[in-house]
């Protein structure tokens, strides 16, 4: 998504010609969940003063009621207007920091603890570019509007049209995102059925946070102006794959050089990039409750459905955590395939930024790559040291045990772990579907 240098004299002209009457001011809570104060216009003047107040206490793993005052910041670089929205009285937004009222940051703003890991990349003289690759399906809903897990197509992977009918569902999403700033690279059919994938440009790690709340944003709208929910649940149907955000990441050095890039090493890869590999696997285990945040995320995280589960990195398999180019120049990425779309993006990548710079500090050297080598199916389920936590209590435990990932979340980690052990909870004492029917006859 292209960003654009906003003064407040530029906001207030494009606001009057354009014929803005609503601005949302925008941001997330710890869960990723994009929170909206609604303004009219004739307010547009207090929220570019900063002076737009909200009650933090309500919303979840903020803060205390005595503390419940909180300011929003708009960052003026986000401003964009909603296309979906009447060309009459349209609506338009600004993406925003929060702040408490004695003019300080606020640390359990997920956006600060990302720009705090974002500062430490800068002190250090580099900066992360992050492109997502981005799985969602399409269903049907019912006749109340609920969302059911009923596709609307039979199409598999790169189908074209009549048989993929998303089609133009996802051509309108592109041309709407397009109209946003987004410079789309690829959009196509998946492999399961009603699945679909866009990817957009990389950008900076502020930025691309900014934009995967801007785009799952506008892809939900879509759909629903086709009759259709879109969701990015990592694993919505049993049996077939589910739903990945896909992370491609290249370092460069403050003068815009990609640092991972050694053009006489035998892998392309330079010193710099092995040591931000290893860095990732030291902590991927922590990392995970981060990136795969949900109790349905690892119904992804299993054997057979492409998706990682050994911890590692490859060239030649198709489907390892960490995937390295076959053809790598100055331009490539190293590819991080576990993380889910039902991440809060700011924390997931604050914690794989995070996890490669202390690769880069601590020298870590990651493990010697396996070529084409496969583990077989008993040893992927059997060497449990050697693979991706198998649930979230396992993935919040890794997370209570890594000093480096905590600090990456900042003052959100506790509220964040409070959460997960609460959803783990719920999750455990629930009596599901499939228990009832294994069960219910059988004793």
């Amino acid at each position: 998504m292209l960003k654009y240098s906003y003064s407040k004299d530029d906001i207030r002209e494009l606001v009057k010609s354009e014929d803005v009457k609503f601005i949302r001011l925008q941001f997330v809570d710890i869960l990723g969940t994009l929170k909206n104060v609604a303004i009219t216009v004739d307010q547009l003047e207090k929220a570019l003063n900063n002076e737009i107040i909200f009650d933090g206490s309500s919303i979840a793993g903020f803060v205390r009621e005595e503390e419940s005052d909180m300011y929003l910041r708009p960052d003026l670089s986000t401003f964009s207007i909603f296309p979906w929205r009447p060309h009459q009285g349209k609506v338009a937004r600004l993406i925003c920091d929060i702040y408490k009222v004695d003019g300080t940051p606020f640390s359990g703003d997920p956006r600060a603890a990302l720009r705090n890991v974002v500062k430490e990349a800068n002190d250090m003289g580099y900066e992360l570019n992050l492109g997502p690759e981005f799985e969602f399906f399409l269903f049907y809903t019912d006749e109340n509007g609920h969302a059911t897990t009923v596709t609307h197509d039979k199409a598999g992977y790169f189908d074209l049209g009549p048989i993929d009918l998303g089609e133009n569902v996802r051509r309108d999403m592109v041309l709407t995102l397009e109209e946003m700033g987004f410079e789309i690279q690829a959009s196509h059919h998946e492999e399961a059925h009603g699945q679909h994938e866009i990817d957009f440009k990389s950008s900076s790690a502020l930025q691309a946070a900014d934009n995967i709340i801007t785009f799952k944003l506008a892809v939900k709208v879509v759909a629903q102006k086709h009759g259709l929910h879109a969701t990015f649940m990592p694993k919505p149907i049993f049996g077939v794959n589910g739903s990945g955000m896909h992370c491609n990441l290249a370092l460069y050095d403050l003068e815009g050089k990609n640092v991972f890039y050694d053009a006489t090493d035998e892998n392309k890869l330079s010193e710099t990039a092995y040591y931000f590999i290893g860095g990732l696997l030291e902590h991927i285990k922590a990392v995970t409750a981060v990136t795969n945040p949900t109790v349905n995320s690892y119904k992804r995280l299993v054997p057979g459905f492409e998706a990682p589960t050994y911890i590692g990195w490859s060239k030649f398999n198709t489907c390892p955590l960490i995937r390295i180019p076959s053809t790598i120049n100055e331009n490539s990425v190293i590819e991080l395939r576990s993380p889910d779309p039902s991440c809060n993006p700011y924390l997931a990548i604050a914690a794989i930024l995070k996890a490669g710079l202390s690769g880069i500090k601590n020298k870590i050297d990651p493990p010697e790559i396996k070529g084409s080598e496969r583990l077989s199916k008993v040893k992927e389920l059997v060497d449990l040291e050697q693979h991706l936590p198998s649930n979230l209590k396992e993935a919040i435990i890794e997370l209570s045990n890594d000093d480096v990932i905590q600090e990456a979340l900042g003052d959100v980690y506790k509220s964040f772990e409070k959460a997960k052990m609460i959803e783990w909870q719920e999750y455990s004492s629930q009596v599901h579907d499939w228990e009832i029917e294994k069960y219910i006859s059988s004793y």
